[in-house]
């Protein structure tokens, strides 16, 4: 799993960089101050959780286990389910797609609430 982890991790970086980037010189332009904000937010938490996804693949290295998996997961569905539905609002202007975004913040505690748990199991060892 450190594998699949570390590359969604770099998937994650890479596409955060440049939708960041995109959004500060292309679409500075073209969207609202709002849905800049919007978008940019959704860039922020895109690269916070690619560094989480790449700390649980080297986690993953020295102590797997089922929680840690569950974590890694639930950061990469966090990721595409709130900064995914952020970028689709913000770039198509369909506000119901805001109604994804909640989710995709819920998976990202229950990716922190596993991680955490992993750890607290590794002082039980």
């Amino acid at each position: 799993m450190a594998r699949l982890f570390l590359l969604l991790s770099a998937f994650a970086g890479f596409t955060g960089v440049a939708l960041g980037a995109f959004a500060a010189h292309g679409l500075k332009s073209r969207l609202s101050p709002e849905y800049l904000a919007v978008f940019q937010t959704g860039t922020h938490y895109q690269l916070i959780h690619a560094l989480a996804l790449f700390g649980v693949a080297l986690l993953s290295l020295h102590a797997p286990g089922r929680l840690l998996n569950l974590a890694g997961g639930c950061f990469a569905l966090g990721i595409l389910l709130f900064s995914g539905s952020l970028y689709l609002l913000t770039l198509s202007g369909i506000g119901k797609l805001g109604i994804i975004t909640p989710f995709g913040g819920l998976a990202f505690l229950a990716g922190w609430l596993c991680l955490g748990l992993s750890a607290w199991n590794l002082t039980a060892r």
